[in-house]
C-alpha cells in the first residue's frame, strides 16, 4: 500500500475540526458547568471523576482522546478484541469464571493500559489483571513494606511481627481486602466486609488489643469521624440545600426525632437501660449512612431512574444534616453524661456548645475563602490542610474543654461554608478537588474504622436474649421510620411511588454507628469509681455498642438491597443518562 493511500486510510479515521468541535461542547455540557469566574491556576478533573464519566458516558460513542489524537477506539483495544475474536470460544466467553474474572477486572479509564512485550502471554486477559492494575498493586505493596520497615526502626517492637501495631496493620489490610471481595461478589457495601474481617479476626484470636492500644483506637475513631463529617459537609451542593431547604429539614429532622425517641423508649422498657443511656443510643441509632444508601443510588442513576425529581440530591443532603443532628445531640448527651460538673452547669453548656460549635465553623469557612490566596500556586493543598488540621482541633478539642456537641456540628459548617465559597470563586461543585483529597482520606480509614469496630465484638459472649431483643427493636424502628419518612414528604413534588422509595432508602446504618458506637466503653475506662458502678455502666456501654454492631449487620446489606430492587420499580425513568448531580459521585470509589 502506498504512502498517499496509508495516509489517507489513517485520517478517515481522524474527526473533522467541526465535530472535534462539536464534541468538545458536548463533552463541556457533560462534565457540568465552568464557571468563567474561575481564578487561580488551572487544575485538571480528578482521577474519580474521570472513572466515573467514563463509566456513565460507556453507552455513549464518542471520541476519546488518547496521546494526542482523538480515537474511537484505541490499537490496544483493538487488539483485544481481536484476541478474544480469535483466541476465545463462545463457550469460554458465557462461561461463569470468564464473567467473573472480567467483573474483578474492569477498568477504572477508557485509556487502555500499555503492556511490556510478551505480557499476555505470561498473564492472559482476563484471567489476570491489567499491567496497570498490576503495576499499582506491586507500587502499594512496596511503598507499605517500606513505611512498615521505617516504623519498625522508629518504633520498635510494637510494629515488629506480633505487636500491636503490626497487627492493626494486618486487620487494616485484611479489611481491605474484605471489603472488595464483597463488593465484587455481591455488590453489597464494602463496609459489610470490612465489619465481618474484624469479626472474624477477632473470634479466632488473632487480634486482641491491650488497654494502651485501645487509647490508640479511640482517636482513630475520632480521626475517621472528622473525615466522614468533612465529607459530609463538602457533599451538601450549595445550590441544591437552597433550592430544596424545606424539604431537606422537614424530611431530616421529623424522622430522626421520631426514631430516635422510640428507640430510647423501647430500649428503656425491653432492656432496662436508664434513659439518659437510652436517649445516647437513639441518637447514635437514628443517624444514616450515606456511605451505603449513594452507591446504590448512583447505580440506578446511571440507568436514569429518579433524575428528573432530584431525588439522589435529595437523599444526600437530607443524610448530611441527619449525621449532623446525630453526632450533635450524642456529644451533648455524652457530654452532660460523663462531666463532672453540676446539672445546671451541663444544660446551660448543650446549647452554648451547638450555637458556638456552628459560629466557630462558619467564621473558619469564611477565613478559608481569603486565605490562602486565590491564585496561589499551592492553593488546593493549604485548602486541604486547614480543613484537616482545623476539623481534627475542632473535634478533639470540644471535647477537651468538655464542649462536646460544638465539635461535630463546627465540622459540618466549616466543610459546607468552605465549600459554597470556593464554588462561588468558581470552582465546580462536582469536581471539588478537597472533596477528593478526603475521599483519598476514608479509603485509608474506612477499613481501620469498620474491622477495629468489628474486632470488639466477641460472639460467645453475646447474650442470646440482648440479640433477639435487640433485632426487634432494630427493625421495628427502621419500619417506622420508613412510614414516618414517607408521610413527611407530603407536599413535597414527589408522587406517591417516590415518596416510598424515600421513606425505604433511609433504613441504613453503619459510618455514625462504627465511629460512635465505642465512644461510652472508651469514656468509662476513663472513670475512677468503684467497682460495682464500673461493672454496672460497662454493662450499659456495652448494650449500646452491641445494638449498634447489630444495626450495622442488619441494615446496611438490607438498605443496599432494598434500593436496588424497588429503585427500578418506583422511579421514573429518563431515556438518556444525566451528569451526575452534587456530590453523588463521591462515595462510589469501589
Amino acid at each position: 500500500m502506498s504512502h498517499s493511500s496509508l495516509s489517507c486510510h489513517y485520517d478517515s479515521y481522524l474527526p473533522s475540526d467541526s465535530s472535534l468541535e462539536t464534541d468538545a461542547l458536548t463533552n463541556r455540557h457533560w462534565n457540568g458547568r465552568i464557571s468563567t469566574q474561575a481564578e487561580g491556576p488551572s487544575r485538571r478533573k480528578s482521577n474519580l471523576h474521570n472513572a466515573i464519566a467514563a463509566e456513565v458516558d460507556s453507552s455513549w460513542e464518542r471520541p476519546v482522546h488518547i496521546e494526542g489524537r482523538y480515537k474511537k477506539y484505541s490499537t490496544t483495544s483493538s487488539v483485544y478484541s481481536k484476541k478474544a475474536l480469535s483466541h476465545q470460544s463462545e463457550h469460554i466467553e458465557r462461561s461463569w469464571w470468564y464473567a467473573c474474572c472480567q467483573k474483578c477486572h474492569t477498568e477504572e479509564s477508557e485509556i487502555p493500559s500499555w503492556e511490556p512485550p510478551h505480557w499476555q502471554k505470561l498473564c492472559p486477559y482476563p484471567l489476570c489483571p491489567t499491567y496497570r492494575r498490576f503495576a499499582q498493586n506491586i507500587s502499594i505493596l512496596l511503598i507499605g513494606i517500606m513505611v512498615w520497615v521505617l516504623t519498625w526502626i522508629v518504633l520498635g517492637d510494637t510494629a515488629a511481627p506480633g505487636g500491636q501495631l503490626f497487627m492493626m496493620a494486618v486487620l487494616t489490610i485484611a479489611a481491605h481486602f474484605g471489603g472488595w471481595l464483597v463488593v465484587k461478589v455481591t455488590s453489597l457495601p464494602p463496609l459489610v466486609g470490612m465489619l465481618i474481617v474484624g469479626i472474624i479476626m477477632k473470634n479466632i484470636g488473632f487480634v486482641n488489643f491491650n488497654s494502651e492500644f485501645q487509647h490508640v483506637n479511640s482517636y482513630i475513631r475520632k480521626i475517621a469521624l472528622t473525615i466522614i463529617l468533612t465529607r459530609a459537609g463538602l457533599d451538601l451542593d450549595p445550590n441544591a440545600m437552597k433550592k430544596y431547604f424545606f424539604t431537606v429539614i422537614k424530611l431530616a429532622l421529623v424522622p430522626w426525632t421520631i426514631e430516635c425517641g422510640l428507640c430510647a423508649i423501647l430500649c428503656n422498657l425491653l432492656l432496662g437501660l436508664p434513659w439518659d443511656w437510652a436517649f445516647l443510643l437513639g441518637a447514635i441509632f437514628a443517624a444514616v449512612s450515606p456511605a451505603v444508601i449513594v452507591p446504590c443510588l448512583f447505580r440506578l442513576r446511571e440507568k436514569g431512574y429518579g433524575v428528573s425529581k432530584g431525588i439522589p440530591t435529595l437523599v444526600l443532603a437530607v443524610s448530611g444534616i441527619d449525621d449532623a443532628a446525630s453526632v450533635a445531640v450524642f456529644g451533648i448527651i455524652s457530654s452532660i453524661m460523663f462531666s463532672s460538673s453540676s446539672l445546671t452547669t451541663n444544660i446551660i453548656q448543650g446549647p452554648l456548645s451547638v450555637f458556638g460549635g456552628v459560629a466557630f465553623g462558619v467564621f473558619c469557612g469564611y477565613l478559608v475563602k481569603y486565605i490562602p490566596e486565590r491564585n496561589d500556586a499551592f492553593l488546593v493543598p493549604i485548602r486541604v490542610l486547614l480543613l484537616l488540621t482545623g476539623n481534627l482541633m475542632s473535634v478533639l478539642g470540644s471535647e477537651e474543654i468538655g464542649w462536646g456537641g460544638g465539635g461535630p456540628l463546627a465540622v459540618i459548617a466549616f466543610a459546607f461554608v468552605s465549600c459554597k465559597e470556593w464554588v462561588a470563586q468558581g470552582w465546580d461543585p462536582e469536581d471539588n478537588p478537597v472533596a477528593t483529597a478526603f475521599e483519598i482520606f476514608w479509603m485509608f480509614f474506612e477499613p481501620m474504622l469498620f474491622s477495629i469496630t468489628g474486632a470488639q465484638v466477641v460472639i460467645a459472649e453475646l447474650p442470646g436474649h440482648l440479640v433477639l431483643v435487640s433485632s426487634g427493636i432494630i427493625i421495628l424502628c427502621i419500619v417506622v421510620r420508613a412510614l414516618l419518612t414517607s408521610v413527611s414528604a407530603v407536599r413535597s413534588n414527589l408522587n406517591m411511588k417516590e415518596k416510598i422509595f424515600v421513606g425505604l432508602a433511609w433504613m441504613a446504618k453503619a459510618t455514625v454507628q462504627a465511629a460512635l458506637a465505642p465512644v461510652a466503653l472508651d469514656e468509662i475506662r476513663k472513670m475512677n469509681t468503684d467497682s460495682e458502678t464500673l461493672v454496672q455502666l460497662t454493662n450499659y456501654a456495652e448494650i449500646v455498642f452491641t445494638i449498634c454492631i447489630l444495626s450495622i449487620v442488619i441494615t446496611a446489606p438490607l438498605g443496599a438491597i432494598v434500593i436496588t430492587i424497588t429503585g427500578p420499580r418506583l422511579l421514573s425513568k429518563t431515556s438518556k443518562p444525566p451528569v451526575l448531580e452534587g456530590k453523588l459521585k463521591s462515595y462510589y470509589y469501589y
